[in-house]
């Protein structure tokens, strides 16, 4: 497939209105964690949805938030549902936790705290779901002052580095029409209730991130279809909550997830091509983060001979040297802990896959078209693009990939 025909053949044909009376009861479920200077903005937006009041419920799952956002739900938006957790269940379990609350709901829909939405943007987020064009779909995200896309669909790279397609780009004619994607980002995504619960939610393990795209990517292995709903459009902060956290808890779920997902959803032979590459990807992107200024102390071939004394091995026997030390970033220490969470677990992670794989109905070959830049190097180090290039030829993830890169500029998560 030539790379322009490849957006363009991902387009679905938009469906007709749906009518008031054929909308299914919905239940909104937005996470929150110290977020309360957001609340305002997103229970207000949410207050002037033209979407009939007896199919709505709306709900905020509270983790663990210390901020005051328990008395600005009390005293502000009392018709909101409120579940306070007393610690953060994350992303991923927080949003599972508000759909096993969600009763009679037909359909899901999980929103960010940090958003504002237009008013018929519930209705045009489902009005897929209700055609039976799709399972899940995603709306179209812009920053808070409407003039960038945070995203209009998702994508990945063959190592499984999330892409929100259009991010950081002005709106434009090519950001409105539906699609096919890959997940739905699960900051403004709807799905059918019955279909989330069977499937398994959003994995728990993942605690935050990366959690929709193995939820999505899982979904087409089923059998299932994930579309982009351009009409549905609401407004972002982009990470607002993830810049509250230390950036070493954060690296380590961006680097662990992806792996994670991977493992879970490649096929047999396709995972046999891509670990390798994915697992020597990962270790050189940690030594670059590493910040070792001289790695010559390890290296025998350039180390000094030293006469060791008696009284040198004597004062080692006894404890009073200590042993030697390398100062690292904390940030590879994540990247090495976060890859040891998938090595370190490897029957569980088998069994995990096998859960998924055994559900199977859709070849990898139908599903890469959704990658969109699958070969997307993530790092511009000279080395980390030598290996990437190299082990692309050698596991021939280039033949695999191979006219699969949709056009326009590398994206980034």
């Amino acid at each position: 497939m030539a790379e322009k025909d490849l957006l363009a053949e991902l387009t679905v044909e938009p469906g007709e209105p749906v009518e008031a009376g054929e909308l299914p009861r919905v239940a909104v479920v937005i996470l929150n964690h110290n977020g309360r200077h957001h609340l305002q903005g997103c229970f207000d937006s949410l207050a002037r949805l033209d979407y009939p009041r007896e199919q709505l419920e709306v709900m905020l799952i509270d983790n663990g938030s210390d901020d005051g956002s328990h008395m600005e739900m009390k005293s502000h938006h009392g018709w909101v549902r409120f579940v306070a957790n007393e610690r953060n269940q994350g992303f991923a379990g927080g949003c599972n936790q508000g759909a096993r609350l969600a009763g009679e709901a037909e359909v899901l829909v999980f929103l960010n705290n940090d958003m504002r939405v237009e008013p018929d943007f519930l209705r045009e987020l489902v009005s897929p779901l209700v055609r039976g064009e799709c399972q899940a779909t995603q709306g179209k995200m812009l920053s808070w002052d409407g003039k960038r896309i945070n995203s209009c669909g998702g994508g990945m790279n063959f190592h499984g580095i999330g892409i929100q397609d259009g991010y950081l780009e002005e709106p434009a004619p090519r950001h409105d029409v539906p699609r096919k994607t890959l997940f739905a980002c699960g900051g403004a995504m709807a799905i059918q209730a019955r279909l989330f619960h069977d499937c398994g939610g959003f994995d728990p393990e993942f605690f935050a991130y990366y959690e929709d795209v193995d939820l999505g990517w899982r979904l087409w292995v089923q059998g299932h279809e994930v579309h982009y709903a351009p009409k549905a459009v609401c407004y972002h902060h982009h990470s607002s909550t993830s810049r509250s956290f230390p950036q070493e808890t954060v690296r380590l779920l961006q680097v662990r997830n992806p792996i994670l997902a991977c493992f879970k959803n490649y096929d047999e032979r396709n995972l046999a091509r891509v670990l390798p590459a994915l697992l020597g990807l990962a270790a050189r992107r940690m030594y670059v983060i590493a910040g070792l200024e001289d790695d010559r102390p390890f290296r025998i071939e350039k180390a000094r001979s030293e006469r060791s004394s008696a009284v040198r091995r004597f004062l080692g026997r006894i404890g009073r040297r200590r042993p030697g030390r390398t100062w690292l970033r904390k940030a590879a220490v994540a990247d090495l802990v976060g890859i040891n969470d998938f090595l370190g677990r490897w029957d569980h992670w088998t069994e995990r896959r096998r859960e998924v794989q055994d559900r199977r109905q859709r070849p990898d070959a139908e599903i890469f078209r959704l990658f969109l830049k699958p070969l997307w190097c993530v790092e511009d180090e000279p080395a980390y693009r030598e290996l990437q290039l190299g082990l692309s030829r050698t596991l021939g993830l280039d033949d695999l990939f191979s006219g699969l890169s949709a056009p326009g500029p590398d994206p980034h998560k």
